[in-house]
């Protein structure tokens, strides 16, 4: 016959009350972020099946007349609306919300093996580095477009962004390539602490 074990009140509550503090499995901080990444997932795929929308029906719209008014601290400048400046603009947005979405993809794939409490996974670190190059590459191109867009076609009304301006990009992608590190390391050690067993 078991008898059942006495149990401290206080400790039964603290016990439930920190639940929601936990780092990894079903219930956890982890469970959440995994659902507002799918959220957030689903509206970037929106967004973007409707710029690539737009960037279809951008080739056909007939474009006559038609002036945008591009302004910055300087004032303002009307430009004629072109079709390659139409598509430019569309194609742009779009590369920058499809970047974000491929990082957002294998944020969730990480989530996911953090919340099974496995994140020490080989994959997860070829994720990692897919994350650190899909930001520098969008940081790159986001200056790029930028400068282009002050130097050529706005000149005078934008600035271009100055190299300063990089610095937290910049820091932001080798702390993803330093997590990736990381989590190398710690799916190395778990594999030798596998095979010692």
């Amino acid at each position: 016959m078991r008898l059942p074990t006495p149990r401290h009140p206080t400790k039964r509550g603290e016990a439930r009350s920190l639940t929601w503090l936990k780092a990894m499995g079903p219930g956890s901080v982890s469970s959440v972020l995994k659902m507002v990444l799918d959220v957030a997932y689903v509206l970037l795929w929106l967004i973007t099946g409707l710029l690539l929308l737009l960037v279809i029906a951008a080739i056909f719209i007939p474009l006559d007349n038609v002036n945008i008014t591009v302004s910055g601290d300087a004032g303002g400048k009307q430009l004629p609306l072109t079709r390659t400046l139409l598509l430019f603009g569309l194609g742009a947005a779009t590369a920058y919300f499809g970047g974000f979405m491929l990082i957002l993809r294998s944020l969730r794939r990480i989530i996911r093996t953090l919340t099974m409490g496995d994140p020490f996974q080989p994959d997860n670190v070829r994720r990692l580095r897919q994350i650190g190059l899909t930001l520098a590459v969008v940081t790159g191109g986001v200056w790029l477009a930028q400068g282009f867009v002050a130097k050529r076609l706005a000149p005078g009304v934008m600035d271009p962004q100055g190299l300063g301006e990089l610095l937290t990009p910049i820091f932001s992608v080798l702390i993803v390539f330093v997590l990736a590190e990381v989590f190398r390391e710690g799916a190395r050690l778990r594999r030798e602490s596998e095979l010692t067993i």
